[in-house]
């Protein structure tokens, strides 16, 4: 239990600055500003929970998928949790149950593969050395190939080439089959070295997660650092942060009031240029139209002179006619546009100027400047609420410090140290005997190869010197040593065979059961993450338990933490707090509650008062200078006579056309003192139009009055068709905007400081946010815990299982191999050892015996002979050397036999080894 309280005041330090935090939990609002709170310190964890086998991966393939022949079926989960569930040892003394025999016939179906493969195991176990015993005694009594008699056939050779290739063939199999058990035996002793590195830096890793985590924590507490500083930063700058979102809010209303103020001063100013462009141009257009007026009015009166002239006066004469036609055009010649005749326009530009005496541009400024100082209002009118904060920072970051050292966090940690340390010198005090295990191990491997070894060299070397010692034109008999020797060698590896291969079969069963299903029901579920769907079945190790993990741990068995969610979020590198679901275990929402801190800051806005009455937006004299203005009678103007004018030319009639004709009804009168006259003045009316009225229409000065004149009057024209409702909407729009903010501004200050307290709570919200993600994936992370169940599984199933479970592969296909190699090393000796007796055979049916001479066949053959045998008539014999004598054995084609004693020394000359092959019909 030492180890559960340990771990739980571990979690609870590791959690501490985290509970702390959310008792300052705000609203939810968003922060105006992202905090930057850097990132956590994290140790380098040194542990690579990998493992690539390598070239030797081939042969773990091959023995994988050897495994899957023999069990091909998914992970039975539904059956180990029945049977774990129902325990072992219920099924052992209640097996005669339905429901057990149910269970077991389950198992046996799923490990049917397993169960053919064990029996055939122990089949070849226990009867090969029944097999081989019964070998030997046959082969005692002349059997299963023990007599030293050859029988020739003719394809001998061919044959003995078949039966080597195979052996060879068998032998290379076996051969490969042994370096596969031995691979795997020296990998395994290899990878043992490199478990010492895997575990070291499996401690070594908990050691970090140790030594850091603290610092982790500090961490995470000085970052309050960050969270106060921003504070302080928002609460130094309340006017222009407070202030300006207030003065934002309201310039919504108040600056286009001011502003259409503004431009009513803008507008006075327009209308004065306006009225005095008017006066001025009335002035030069005045001037310029009035001195030729006076020279048209003067040739008008001279020609009304003229035509006073007696010819004038008689009624019959044709000057009479003349004199009135031209007397009836004498009004026209005048000027059109009669500018002396608009009234000026002094008394309306007086008036203006009088307004303007009022400085309105000035009025609004300062009605700006007041409602710019709303940030500096803010500021002097908040100054004991921002102190008031200010020393609330001060006390919440002395309740962090305070509260931190509440928990033993570095007591536990050392502890925890010290167990590392001290489970540390247990493992390494227990290495040598792992050492010395494995050494026995090694042995006892090497020894199971070297008896397959043992047997190799017997048939290599045995297939050696039957093929280097075998002479095919030496008969059985009398075959050489080495060829003998080879057969020899051939038959001590069957009886080593014999000897080693149930053994070796026994051992490999064994180690197929157990490495099978280990690898089948145990590594392969774990890569697979089922073997965790298997312990995480609820109720499965107590009945009492839902999930043992936190029942042993917490005493909370239905809390949510399973071996497969912890194990996955270790794998991911995330922290213990997370892993573990602390959470729920230590009510981590109640620690966290940022209503504290957001009440304590709420209360101190609540003393917060922002008025805002000072803020004048236009004086009353300034609304005055606007009703002045209205009243200045720019309405009064008789701004139609103007345009009327001003669409008039300079003269009302053609000045040349009028001299043209004038000259024509000059011509019509008789020559004298009238007509010279007209000639006269027709002269200049034209000498007027080229000095007067030409130059008047092309001056510039002329055409800027008139042009002038012409947009100040409609300018006029537009500003009094509706200065009164301008006037009346600006002071309409001042009074609203300063109604707003002497009796209305409460509202707009109240949403605008909640939004500022929301933010300076949302500052902790992060904070407390931060500390959250920080504590679920940066802090205590726990992938050392995760490396070391990866590791267990490397050394279990990578180093040892596979391979073992190689070893006995490679090992088994040698040992099965070993049955055809003892059947084709039995006969291929045959054909390679000295035999005794060999067999004979005669061509000549009607000759019983003769000499025969060596043959290309490499028998004796008869037919080189010319003396026939006087007994050996259609016989075959069979000789065998015995001392001193040649016991011959004839027999005749009908199968009887005779036997016959001749001499020794006369064997060779008298009777051949061998003869040509009988004539059989099977040949």
């Amino acid at each position: 239990m030492l180890w559960k309280t340990g771990l739980i005041f571990l979690c609870w330090g590791l959690t501490s600055g985290e509970l702390q935090e959310r008792q300052s939990g705000a609203p939810p609002g968003p922060a105006r500003t992202t905090l930057n709170f850097g990132f956590v310190p994290a140790g380098v964890y040194e542990t690579v929970a990998y493992y690539e086998p390598g070239a030797i991966g081939i042969l773990f393939n091959m023995m994988h998928a050897f495994l899957f022949v023999v069990q091909p079926n998914p992970f039975p989960e539904d059956l180990v949790i029945k049977v774990a569930k129902d325990k072992f040892e219920a099924i052992q003394s209640e097996y005669q149950k339905p429901e057990n025999i149910v269970l077991t016939l389950q198992v046996i179906y799923y490990d049917i593969g397993f169960v053919v493969c064990a029996a055939l195991g122990l089949l070849f176990t226990v009867l090969l050395p029944l097999v081989g015993l019964f070998f030997c005694l046959c082969r005692c009594c002349d059997n299963c190939g023990g007599e030293m008699h050859q029988r020739q056939r003719k394809n001998a050779d061919c044959l003995r080439g078949l039966l080597t290739t195979l052996l060879l063939t068998t032998t290379f199999i076996i051969t490969a089959g042994v370096l596969c058990a031995y691979a795997a035996n020296q990998n395994l002793s290899s990878q043992l070295k490199s478990m010492r590195r895997l575990v070291k830096n499996n401690l070594k890793d908990l050691h970090t997660f140790a030594n850091q985590t603290p610092s982790q924590i500090d961490y995470l507490i000085s970052q309050y650092g960050t969270v106060k500083n921003h504070v302080i930063y928002d609460l130094e700058n309340v006017g222009l942060l407070l202030g300006g979102r207030i003065q934002e809010e309201l310039g919504k209303d108040v600056q286009p009031a001011l502003d259409t103020a503004l431009s009513m001063y803008a507008t006075m100013r327009e209308t004065k240029d306006a009225l005095e462009n008017v006066s001025l141009t009335l002035e030069t257009l005045q001037d310029g139209t009035g001195k030729l007026q006076a020279n048209l009015s003067a040739v008008r009166g001279s020609l009304g002179n003229a035509l006073n002239d007696p010819v004038c006066a008689d009624i019959r004469s044709p000057a009479a006619t003349v004199c009135r036609n031209i007397r009836s055009t004498l009004p026209r010649l005048d000027i059109a546009a009669n500018y002396s005749s608009l009234p000026n326009v002094t008394d309306q530009l007086d008036k203006v100027n009088e307004v303007l005496k009022t400085d309105l541009r000035r009025i609004v400024e300062k009605g700006f400047t007041s409602f710019n100082d709303t940030p500096t209002m803010v500021m002097e009118q908040t100054r004991n609420v921002v102190e008031g904060v200010r020393g609330l920072l001060n006390d919440i970051g002395s309740n962090i410090t305070n509260f931190t050292k509440l928990f033993p966090v570095n007591s536990t940690l050392t502890n925890f140290t010290k167990m590392i340390t001290h489970t540390h010198s247990q493992i390494e005090d227990i290495y040598p005997q792992i050492d010395q295990m494995d050494f026995y191990r090694w042995i006892c491997c090497i020894t199971l190869c070297c008896m397959v070894v043992l047997i190799l060299a017997f048939n290599f070397l045995g297939l050696l010197c039957g093929i280097l010692g075998f002479d095919r034109h030496t008969s059985p008999t009398t075959r050489g040593c080495v060829s003998n020797t080879g057969g020899n060698l051939l038959m001590a590896g069957v009886g080593f065979s014999f000897m080693f291969s149930w053994v070796l079969m026994g051992v490999i069963t064994a180690l197929f059961l157990a490495g099978g299903n280990l690898e089948k029901l145990v590594c392969e579920p774990f890569q697979t993450r089922q073997l965790f769907k298997v312990l995480d079945t609820p109720y499965l190790i107590q009945s009492s338990m839902k999930n043992f993990i936190p029942g042993y741990l917490f005493n909370d068995p239905n809390m949510d933490l399973t071996v497969d969610s912890l194990y996955s979020n270790c794998k991911d590198n995330r922290g213990i707090y997370k892993a573990l679901n602390l959470e729920k275990i230590f009510n981590i929402s109640a620690f966290f509650n940022t209503s504290i801190y957001s009440k304590d800051v709420s209360r101190k806005f609540e003393e917060m008062k922002v008025d805002l009455r000072g803020i004048v937006l236009l004086e009353t004299e300034g609304k005055q200078n606007l009703i002045n203005f209205t009243e200045t009678d720019i309405n009064k103007i008789k701004f139609a006579a103007y345009l009327e004018e001003l669409k008039k030319g300079v003269t009302s009639i053609d000045l040349l056309s009028f001299a043209g004709e004038l000259d024509t009804q000059a011509d019509q009168l008789v020559k004298g003192t009238l007509q010279t006259a007209l000639k006269g003045h027709a002269n200049t009316v034209r000498q007027i139009y080229n000095q007067q009225v030409i130059p008047l229409e092309k001056s510039m000065k002329y055409v800027k009055a008139r042009s002038t004149l012409n947009q100040s009057i409609r300018f006029l024209e537009r500003t009094a068709s509706d200065l009164p409702v301008r006037v009346t909407e600006v002071l309409a729009a001042v009074d609203a905007a300063q109604f707003l903010i002497s009796r209305n501004a409460t509202l707009v200050v109240n949403q605008e400081t909640e939004k500022y307290k929301q933010t300076i709570i949302g500052y902790f919200k992060q904070y407390m946010d931060w500390i959250r993600t920080s504590l679920s994936m940066e802090v205590a992370t726990c992938k050392p815990f995760s490396n070391i169940v990866d590791t267990v599984e490397i050394l279990g199933c990578s180093f040892l299982l596979d391979s073992m479970n190689t070893f006995w592969f490679g090992l088994g296909c040698s040992t099965l191999f070993l049955l055809p190699s003892i059947i084709l090393s039995v006969k291929l000796a045959k054909f390679y050892r000295r035999m005794d007796t060999e067999d004979v055979y005669d061509d000549i049916e009607t000759i019983p015996m003769k000499t025969r001479e060596i043959g290309n066949n490499g028998y004796y053959n008869e037919q080189l002979e010319g003396v026939q045998h006087p007994v050996m008539t259609s016989l075959s014999y069979s000789g065998c050397h015995l001392t001193g004598v040649t016991e011959v054995r004839m027999v005749s084609s009908n199968g009887t036999q005779s036997l016959y004693i001749i001499p020794t020394y006369d064997t060779m000359t008298r009777f051949p080894r061998a003869s040509a092959p009988p004539r059989h019909p099977d040949w």
